[in-house]
């Protein structure tokens, strides 16, 4: 058995299927993980829904802000944005089913010292704290009352953890955290107007994943989110967005050796 992990997907669902053919996976043999944002942007957001649900248990995926932007959206707690393309998810006969399905899906994953999230990790959280944080939320969206959640999930405040947050600001912190993250300070206090790359990180800011003491930092961290960052390997970090929607790659990675697999996007080139 092997395990691929996929960076963000985005509706690209022809390079998916390339991309599967091209590692040979096999439902009954190998695993997928699937880094978050299945869905939006690209052309194709219902086709990949109801191929990574049809895997049943041979995928797991995250969820990321794309993700629950369309389960915000389907809920009426958001607006539709000019660059949405999750119309045919909307209008989908089996919509309910897709978007129940979608709702059961864990913001972290973790096997052993590897976790799977959508962005990152704050670096006052180990992988126990960020696992029962994970679970916070994930217990909020499977409950009784998800449009409680999700009708507050939008914001960019607070921006610093603290461990006395409570309600809607202690959830939108970890969401946040957890699915929009690039840059923070050394004491985790997050910026959302940066998206470039590593090297144009705000004054006082770092790339969330080279602040010192960052205290995950003895696991294995796959994540996506980053398009700008790109494919980035190292021991401890395992960074997948190579921008497919954006004209860039779509990228699988085979946990066990770490074989890079890719393939181009359909879609023309540009800045992302």
């Amino acid at each position: 058995m092997s395990i691929y992990a996929i960076g963000d997907v985005q509706g690209c669902w022809v390079e998916l299927q390339r991309l599967l053919e091209s590692i040979g996976f096999q439902p009954g043999r190998d695993r997928l993980w699937l880094v978050g944002d299945l869905v939006n942007r690209g052309p194709q957001s219902l086709e990949v829904l109801r191929f990574v649900r049809s895997l049943g248990d041979a995928a797991i995926t995250v969820l990321g802000n794309h993700d629950l932007h369309l389960l915000a959206l389907a809920r009426g707690h958001v607006k539709p944005r000019d660059d949405d393309s999750l119309q045919a998810v909307l209008q989908a006969e089996d919509r309910d089913e897709l978007l129940h399905w979608l709702l059961q899906q864990p913001l972290l994953h973790r096997e052993g010292d590897t976790l799977m999230v959508h962005a990152g990790l704050l670096p006052q959280w180990d992988a126990d704290q960020a696992e029962a944080l994970a679970g916070e939320v994930q217990a909020a969206l499977r409950g009784p009352e998800p449009d409680r959640f999700l009708s507050q999930l939008y914001g960019s405040q607070p921006r610093a953890w603290h461990e006395q947050l409570q309600g809607a600001d202690r959830l939108r912190l970890i969401v946040n955290a957890m699915t929009r993250m690039r840059f923070c300070t050394a004491d985790g206090e997050m910026d959302f107007t940066a998206k470039g790359e590593a090297a144009t990180a705000p004054a006082g800011c770092l790339p969330w994943f080279e602040v010192p003491g960052r205290r995950s930092a003895s696991n294995t961290l796959v994540v996506g989110h980053w398009s700008a960052l790109g494919v980035r390997l190292s021991p401890r970090l395992l960074a997948l967005d190579s921008g497919c929607v954006w004209g860039g790659r779509l990228s699988a990675l085979r946990l066990e050796d770490r074989t890079l697999f890719q393939v181009a996007s359909t879609r023309p080139l540009v800045s992302w």
